[in-house]
């Protein structure tokens, strides 16, 4: 089965408002010129009103690279998902830097994921195991444990709206990406199982699922080329215009 594919560029926490405006005027035209390919920008939160207005009718889609569950309340430093719906479609949910150095659990990216979907958002949800977990051959029970705890509760009939990256941490800005064949293991024999499980077969074949670790312009068209990688998740190659026009080219399918 042939999905259109998704690609996300995660900007972390890189980028003025200033600079994000200049990055995206830079590469904007040649990423409107390909077709069958969702594009998605997900910068630091200061930059997204800015790009909001220069990405307007351009076919590039806006993300947030985290949310709060609650709508409204005393929480300093947070951000509601109606705040991010203003401006934004997507929203990147449980990224590895964000369970490893804030805390977060897969109960805190259930809620978050709960608060998107009622908001109508379309949730990036991220998974995948650390270097120990990997070397002690732990990676298919760690995946099967993040997708049963944080998609939890879901309702079937919204589910393929949810997007689903698999980012092994070991391969997170490391340079060592995955093979391409090993990424859609965990895809095909790991992932979309736990998923049609939890939602269904025909739900589970409906979600993409990303690859998101050291995707470059150099190796991406390795993952693309296998039928149950459905894009990418893409973090530093997506600060660089032509590495990320140039992933985005490789992954339109016929």
């Amino acid at each position: 089965m042939s999905r259109i594919s998704l690609v996300a560029g995660n900007w972390k926490m890189n980028r003025t408002a200033a600079e994000a405006r200049e990055l995206v005027s830079t590469m904007s035209a040649k990423l409107r010129e390909i077709a069958n390919v969702e594009k998605v920008v997900c910068p630091p939160f200061i930059a997204i009103p800015a790009l909001a207005a220069l990405l307007e009718g351009s076919g590039i889609g806006l993300g947030a690279q985290n949310l709060h569950w609650e709508a409204k309340g005393a929480f300093t430093g947070e951000v509601s998902t109606d705040m991010i719906k203003e401006f934004c479609q997507y929203v990147i949910i449980g990224h590895s830097e964000r369970r490893a150095y804030f805390g977060e659990t897969d109960e805190s990216v259930n809620r978050k994921l709960h608060a998107a979907m009622k908001a109508g958002l379309t949730p990036i949800v991220c998974v995948g195991e650390t270097l120990d977990q990997y070397e002690s051959g732990k990676t298919a029970e760690v995946v099967r444990r993040q997708i049963s705890a944080g998609l939890a509760g879901i309702d079937s009939a919204a589910a393929a709206r949810i997007v689903v990256a698999y980012e092994p941490v070991w391969a997170i800005g490391t340079g060592k990406a995955s093979s391409g064949e090993n990424a859609n293991h965990v895809h095909q024999d790991v992932i979309r199982p736990a998923l049609a499980e939890l939602l269904g077969a025909e739900n589970a074949q409906a979600i993409r699922i990303l690859y998101g670790g050291s995707v470059t312009a150099s190796n991406a068209a390795e993952f693309f080329a296998y039928p149950d990688i459905d894009g990418a998740l893409v973090g530093g190659a997506s600060l660089k215009p032509d590495e990320f026009v140039a992933i985005t080219k490789a992954a339109v399918r016929s």
